[in-house]
């Protein structure tokens, strides 16, 4: 069976297993997307967001691209975060990274990837930038691109602060919380690196004061 095959075999006996146990499941589904969560989390097959968190359907709002940036510019992403928190009402926004994360390692480098990925690890090479003395004391280079994860982490959760959108969710709804986790591909645990409650302050050049 060709691998592409295989996956819509998989798919019909998923969903026969599911109504199985539950025959009207697929029917309220179909009704209902009301998820208290928005995980923005890197595009690494090895970390699917529902799977790790014990989720089902419905329940987390997913956006994924390489190293989980948020970038002011991506307007896949802020459509994303707009119909998140305008829309859907989500309480809670995840950036969730991962150990052993290809985008991080690659921005560490100075290969050339070529133009569009080029432009995209240069946003991880501004992280490493602003936190080059605690990286560069790191002399492990595995733990230096652990803790360049965390800390590009923290960076795109700032840059989710700096948007209009949360601004204005936070000034008149008091919501979303803002979480960065990393995810550990050794052992499966979620490792939370920082957070931002509604409301919390940020740099005074990036608040607006007109929302």
């Amino acid at each position: 069976m060709e691998s592409i095959q295989k996956l819509l075999s998989e798919n019909k006996a998923w969903a026969e297993e599911i109504k199985s146990g539950d025959p009207e499941y697929f029917e309220r589904l179909s009704h209902l997307q009301s998820p208290e969560f928005l995980w923005i989390g890197c595009s690494d097959s090895r970390v699917p967001a529902n799977e790790i968190t014990g989720t089902q359907p419905g329940e987390i709002f997913v956006h994924r691209n390489i190293a989980n940036l948020v970038i002011h510019t991506d307007v896949n992403l802020l459509s994303v975060l707009e119909y998140a928190v305008v829309h859907l009402k989500v309480k809670h926004i995840i950036v969730c990274g991962h150990y052993g994360c290809g985008g991080i390692r690659a921005a560490m480098t100075n290969h050339d990837f070529k133009q569009v990925l080029n432009m995209w690890l240069r946003n991880i090479k501004d992280v490493y930038r602003l936190h080059r003395d605690e990286l560069e004391a790191i002399g492990d280079v595995e733990k230096r691109a652990d803790r360049l994860t965390e800390l590009n982490v923290q960076e795109q959760v700032l840059h989710l602060a700096k948007t209009s959108i949360i601004q204005r969710a936070w000034k008149h709804e008091n919501k979303p919380h803002l979480h960065g986790w990393v995810y550990g591909l050794k052992d499966g645990v979620i490792k939370p690196v920082f957070k931002m409650s509604a409301g919390s302050h940020i740099d005074p050049l990036y608040a607006y004061d007109d929302l």
